[in-house]
This record gives C-alpha cells, structure tokens and sequence, in this order.
C-alpha cells in the first residue's frame, strides 16, 4: 500500500513532496465520539480505503466541507478540529501542486485549534498529526515544514500514547527519514506490538502494512 497521502510537485525549479499525516484514533471508546464526528471519519475511511485513486480529490474536497461546518458546529470539541485537519490533509495530498500547500496550511490550523481545545484529545492525535505535517510539508520559502518542531510535537504525542501505533510510526519514520535507521526499527517494533483499536480494524491493518513497507526500506539501506 503506498503512504496514506502523497503529492508529488514541482514550484519554483523546487520538489515539493507532501506526505500528509493521518493520525487516526488511538485507543479511544467510541461512546466519547459524537454521532457526527463517527460519520465524518467513517465517510473518510470509505474514501481513503475504498475509493481509487483518482476520485479520491473530489470526494475529500466534499467532505472537507461537511467537516468545516461541524467543527463550526462544535467550536469546543476537539475530536470534530483533529478530524477536520485529517480531512483537509487528505484533501491536500489528494490534490497536489501550490493548492495543496495552502490545504496543509489549514489543517495546520485545525490541529492547533484542537490543542488548545484539549491537546489530550483522541490520545494526543492532534499532536502526532502537527508533528508528521512539520517533517513531511517542505520548509521556507516555500512552506513550514521544520524538523525541529516535527520533533517535539511527535515527543508529546509519545509521552500521551507511548504504545500507539500511529505515533510510533510516524516517530520511526520520522528517524529514518533522518537516518537514524535503529532509532526507527525500534520505534516500528513498538507500533507492531500496539493492540487493536476498537472499530479500527481497517486503520490498523493498512498501517500495519505500512509499517512493513517502511522495515523493508530500513533492511534494504543497511545492504
């Protein structure tokens, strides 16, 4: 399976490469859900997991609408700002090019906005998300991309979920992308041993190929 969202461009003579982050939901209860935030992630994993490729952007682009209003609707639930910003960043690598850096933008802000709502929210996805956008967006002129902050956002969602699989991933690769091929293979070896999540059975089993994919990339460097 390729990575969850990637947009390959070329602005300015400059590659810009975007792999938006998914931090989906960790270990939570679905009766801490509201019935509209369970829809909207169900219609995006029905997209993301069940829909080709190529009209996969005009899917997102609808439900990054019906996520906007919901997070209008509910200015105080965090789950409702995580789950816009997972959206937009869908809609963002789906769409590619200079658009899809103003997309990633916006999710930016959605992440942010669920922060200072409840940084705890979902198992601190918020954080794991804004970590895996600073690493994967390119950084100035051209966007915010900063490794630095990348770090320290993917460190608080370790020290909120420390077994889950999703900020172990994005830690792992995160470490490799910076060739700290041990630091990453242990990291991967964390988010293996994650227990399921409840109702996730098909985020689990695409990040667990992921997860994979990412191993034999670290087995073929050390060739």
């Amino acid at each position: 399976m390729k990575k969850l969202i990637a947009a390959v461009n070329r602005v300015n003579g400059a590659k810009i490469v975007i792999t938006l982050a998914l931090a989906l939901l960790g270990n939570v209860a679905l009766a801490d859900l509201s019935d509209d935030v369970l829809r909207v992630r169900s219609a995006w994993e029905k997209i993301k997991y069940r829909t080709p490729e190529k009209e996969q952007e005009p899917a997102f682009e609808l439900l990054a609408k019906d996520s906007a209003k919901l997070k209008e609707k509910s200015p105080k639930d965090a789950s409702a700002a995580i789950w816009h910003g997972i959206i937009e960043a869908s809609y963002a690598g789906a769409k590619g090019g200079l658009g899809a850096l103003g997309l990633a933008k916006n999710a930016k802000k959605s992440f942010e906005d669920a922060l200072a709502i409840d940084p705890k929210a979902l198992d601190g996805s918020a954080y794991t998300s804004l970590g895996s956008l600073y690493y994967q967006v390119p950084g100035w002129p051209i966007g915010f991309g900063d490794d630095k902050m990348a770090l320290e956002m993917l460190n608080k969602s370790l020290a909120l979920n420390p077994n889950g699989i999703d900020p172990n991933y994005f830690y792992a690769d995160f470490l490799f992308r910076n060739g700290d091929l041990d630091g990453a293979e242990r990291a991967l070896k964390k988010a293996q041993a994650a227990p399921p999540r409840e109702g996730r059975a098909l985020a689990d089993e695409g990040r667990r190929k992921e997860i994979n994919e990412l191993m034999a990339k670290i087995a073929k460097k050390r060739k």
